[in-house]
């Protein structure tokens, strides 16, 4: 598995023979994996999920929220939260049958009236339209969610200049489009308002075998950034959430379509546990509160501590069991010279 090092030769030669308990690099860099234990994240019991929403009710009273990709997964949470707090919310996407279903659905669980809108965030076009009708039902938002997003696991080498256009218009033109095109009209009326873009940890340190979304995440987090800066001048709020793994029917199934690589990714997580579309919906709702009027600008990582995890360079040593740890001690105290 590791004939790829032929690429990358070492200009540092040993020519002694040893064996794992003689050679303590060998140990820490191939040793590992055979000589710990895995007992699984029982430290989640510490760490439970709270979906109840923190914020007063009716925070959002009088307020509207646009969220695209607002059927499913992240987008359903978020309209969920924002809605029982007193939102009117508007929720757009291209499956208008999903849409309506949603709508129907958080509209009788909360009371509070939401409004299905049909919107290509790819095509400027069908953007504008669904803007309009945005504003014939509820008007101008005082919070714009741009969660749209599209995604899939492969080689890069396997990647089509229409695989990579797809993933691209949906996640960093879509954003781009729907940004300006309220924008612009907020500007206008002199009204300001709060947007959220959710992105993903891997936006900040890119990851292989994702890279159209990689690449088209981390442009949202510069846009975001950007008019932070720029259009703060107007009244307009601009953050980024970067949730971790987060187990949503229409993300698994196209990231982890075998279930084979979801054991590996709680494995990773100091908190021991994969996130829930409530805990993102909360900081959601937060950040386009009243109560975040002084954060703009923010990036912020919501991922069990996965990111710092999957950083440092000894982290995995958290596998080592107290007798492999005493034998190690052992080494190093008899180690003489450098």
């Amino acid at each position: 598995g590791f004939n790829k090092a032929k690429h990358y030769p070492s200009t540092i030669k040993c020519n002694k023979t040893c064996n794992l308990f003689e050679c303590v690099d060998l140990f820490f860099n191939i040793g590992i994996r055979t000589l710990t234990t895995e007992n699984g994240p029982t430290q989640a019991k510490f760490f439970p999920a709270n979906e109840e929403s923190m914020l007063l009710p009716g925070t959002y009273k009088g307020k509207v929220a646009f969220i695209t990709g607002g059927g499913t997964g992240l987008g359903k949470g978020m309209t969920t939260t924002l809605s029982a707090l007193g939102a009117e919310c508007v929720i757009a996407s291209r499956k208008l049958d999903v849409l309506k279903k949603t709508a129907e659905e958080i509209t009788s669980q909360t009371g509070n009236k939401v409004h299905a809108v049909q919107c290509d965030v790819r095509d400027p076009k069908s953007i504008e339209a669904a803007v309009d009708q945005l504003v014939d039902v509820a008007g101008l938002p005082d919070v714009v969610i741009n969660n749209a997003a599209g995604n899939f696991i492969s080689p890069s080498e396997k990647l089509s200049a229409n695989a990579w256009r797809t993933i691209t218009d949906i996640v960093l033109n879509g954003t781009a489009f729907v940004t300006l095109e309220l924008g612009k009209r907020l500007i206008l009326a002199e009204k300001g308002a709060a947007f959220l873009a959710i992105t993903t940890i891997y936006a900040e340190s890119g990851s292989g075998f994702v890279v159209p979304s990689a690449a088209a995440k981390a442009g949202v987090e510069t846009l975001c950034t950007s008019l932070a800066a720029e259009w703060g001048r107007y009244g307009l709020r601009f953050n980024v959430i970067q949730p971790g793994p987060i187990k949503t029917k229409g993300a698994f199934s196209r990231l982890d379509p075998t279930g084979m690589f979801e054991k590996g990714m709680i494995s990773r997580i100091p908190v021991g546990r994969l996130g829930t579309p409530g805990e993102i919906a909360n900081l959601a709702a937060y950040l386009c509160s009243d109560y975040a009027s002084w954060v703009s600008g923010a990036i912020i990582r919501m991922d069990g501590g996965e990111y710092v995890s999957l950083a440092g360079e000894f982290n995995d040593l958290r596998k080592v069991t107290k007798e492999q740890w005493a034998m190690m001690e052992t080494m190093i105290r008899g180690t003489k010279g450098s």
